[in-house]
């Protein structure tokens, strides 16, 4: 029977931390390839930093039932914030963020309030065609936001 003398004892340390190395790759490769990402937004990464933020105030516009409704009238955007009674809202801080692709540029409006709970925004005459845009009204730590399509 030949029997291996080690001339030294941590070869024998350095074979077990290979080989437990070894091991914990192979389930760590298990685990990611059966059970997927975890993330359950997929848009949690576009909001950033302020993710949980973001959602909290989303949580109370919702609770509070916001309604807003959109209009375009002659290059000039309406909006009307109201809660789940009808009521207006007043007073909310608006921004309306227009992705001008052919310039390659994010332009930032702010919607002054006309009436209580109408807000208006006169739209450049120097952009035209279909536009993506994101209006976001903020009050009171509760926010609405919606995607918006503007065809000029």
């Amino acid at each position: 029977m030949v029997q291996l003398k080690l001339k030294s004892p941590y070869i024998l340390l350095i074979l077990m931390l290979l080989l437990s190395f070894l091991v914990f790759s192979v389930w760590s490769a298990r685990q990611a390839s059966t059970r997927g990402s975890q993330v359950s937004d997929l848009n949690y990464y576009s909001k950033g930093l302020k993710y949980n933020n973001t959602r909290i105030e989303e949580r109370a516009a919702a609770s509070r039932g916001w309604q807003l409704e959109t209009e375009i009238q002659n290059r000039i955007l309406n909006f009307r914030l109201s809660d789940a009674t009808g009521q207006p809202i007043r007073q909310a801080i608006g921004e309306l963020t227009l992705f001008l692709k052919k310039e390659n540029r994010v332009l930032h409006l702010q919607p002054t309030e006309s009436q209580p709970g109408i807000y208006q925004l006169k739209l450049p005459d120097a952009i035209s065609g279909s536009l993506q845009a994101r209006i976001e009204f903020e009050q009171q730590g509760a926010r609405i936001n919606r995607q918006l399509l503007v065809n000029l």
